[in-house]
């Protein structure tokens, strides 16, 4: 038995009874002092890479945006939340998990034909299902028929191989922990999105999140960590600093996006936008995230692929704005990314070869950090839209 945390063993509060904790003022915390040559050194790798893979892979890459038998709507990563699925139903999954095909040389040789720089990969969604043996659960890679075989590392060691970065997605709420609940748990109806801590449990949680993400860092040594789930109303601003601070201690060449705490109000170490980007040029290093079809994760059924003119297109137009693009891929439940995907890819890197594009930057002259209201209202406004509704964000 693994080295679980011994306080989430104890028995959950009936589900009737069951209350979020509501966040409090906090000290004030401060992200970690860096000057502004290290921050710049730092993110310099970034800056030079106008383009990057996502791949969305997890239990719900093996159903597909199916449960018992009828289409679930929404991104197919979400269907344990948009389904209301039980959440001990829906561990069961793992037992079936075994994505034998799964080829990370193919999936990184891929990527960097089509010019890409770096790979980001889901370690952990909001599922809570984990890509790696962790010390501090069970609901993990290492207790499915698929153990013996560690994805991340095979990923990382083909990143080495070819030239390419390598990052991992970590998800700040998580359905599966027993620290938190999802509202229809409850019989409430907000978003699933929206984890409701149970009773007083949330430095637990906050503590089992902080040793899983330094024990990916120590583990596979990340050039990126990407987080998402900010939203939730129990992650608060010094949350999300306490563990930028954390990860930085950790790792002193390691990059973050600014999703690791509230990300409207913080900019470290990028920005991260999402199916949208800004307006114009912004001031920031940033990314936007798009997917090919129209789900993350893979979603059977899901035809409606761009072209590669259009991801040619929206390619430019970030570059030259002063942004990457980082395109999604998402693998079935064997572990295959579709045929479709790859001839996208292909076709798009003759655009480029044909056309390439010559990506701006913007000159950094001070570290970036928490920002206030107006500048967050400056900020909105230079987006093309706002901010996609939680059930259709993300990742």
């Amino acid at each position: 038995m693994k080295n679980i945390i011994a306080a989430s063993l104890l028995a959950v509060l009936p589900a009737a009874f069951a209350k979020e904790e509501v966040a409090k003022e906090a000290p004030k915390v401060v992200p970690k002092e860096e000057s502004l040559e290290s921050y710049n050194s730092r993110m310099q790798w970034f800056v030079d890479s106008p383009y990057g893979m996502f791949i969305h892979f997890g239990l719900y890459s093996m159903i597909g945006g199916v449960w018992e038998g009828k289409p679930v709507a929404g991104y197919s990563e979400w269907i344990q939340g948009r389904g209301k699925i039980d959440r001990e139903e829906y561990a069961q999954l793992a037992k079936s998990f075994h994505p034998v095909d799964f080829d990370a040389d193919l999936i990184v040789r891929s990527a960097k034909e089509a010019g890409m720089t770096y790979l980001v990969i889901t370690a952990k969604h909001h599922e809570g299902f984990c890509l790696w043996d962790s010390q501090y659960t069970d609901f993990d890679v290492a207790n499915t028929p698929f153990q013996g075989r560690d994805i991340l590392e095979e990923l990382r060691q083909a990143c080495n191989k070819h030239g390419i970065k390598f990052g991992i997605y970590y998800s700040i709420i998580d359905w599966n922990h027993p620290t938190q609940n999802r509202p229809s748990e409850l019989g409430q109806k907000e978003s699933p999105g929206h984890t409701l801590m149970v009773g007083s449990r949330k430095q637990e949680y906050v503590d089992y999140q902080k040793n899983q993400v330094l024990e990916l860092i120590k583990k596979y040594d990340p050039a990126v960590l990407w987080f998402d789930g900010d939203w939730a109303n129990w992650w608060t601003m010094p949350d999300g600093i306490e563990l930028y601070n954390a990860i930085r201690e950790a790792s002193p060449h390691v990059i973050v996006n600014n999703r690791v705490a509230k990300r409207d109000g913080y900019e470290l170490d990028f920005v991260t936008q999402e199916q949208a980007h800004f307006k114009d040029a912004f001031p920031k290093h940033w990314e936007g995230c798009y997917t090919m079809n129209k789900s993350w994760g893979y979603k059977k059924n899901d035809n409606k692929w761009k072209d590669a003119q259009t991801i040619y297109n929206k390619l430019k137009d970030i570059n030259e704005k002063g942004g990457n693009l980082l395109l999604n891929v998402g693998p079935d439940g064997n572990g295959v990314v579709q045929p479709e995907a790859y001839a996208i890819l292909k076709e798009t890197a003759a655009l480029l070869k044909a056309t390439p594009i010559r990506k701006n930057t913007p000159t950094i002259t001070a570290v970036p950090g928490v920002i206030e209201a107006q500048a967050k209202q400056r900020a909105r406004k230079g987006k093309s839209s706002p901010e996609p509704a939680i059930d259709g964000a993300g990742e």
